[in-house]
């Protein structure tokens, strides 16, 4: 078990009774967990995606001083990726 699944370990059986009609009993346990963790690893891959946008700022800075502008001119294209990848992220997260 993950840190993700220790952290959002919750297991529950219950029955559904939809309009009299009652359904057999049933375990959610697989949705949930893995509704959580993907929930969790949506703010984690952000959060790791904005660490790494810090770390390129850095370089391409870095890459400015020795000269290199073609370098650094790609590494800020990869942050403007970066960026685009957190907004589909963070917009994927407000649809679970």
């Amino acid at each position: 078990m993950n840190k993700f699944e220790k952290r959002y370990h919750h297991s529950h059986e219950h029955d559904h009774e939809i309009a009299g009609h009652h359904h057999s009993l049933h375990s959610h346990n697989d949705e949930d967990k893995e509704e959580k963790t993907l929930r969790v690893l949506l703010a984690h891959w952000v959060k790791h995606n904005k660490s790494h946008e810090e770390s390129f700022k850095e370089w391409a800075d870095k890459s400015k001083e020795m000269g290199k502008e073609e370098v650094a001119k790609n590494i800020e294209k990869a942050i403007e990726y970066m960026e685009q990848a957190n907004e589909m992220l963070m917009e994927a997260k407000k649809h679970m």
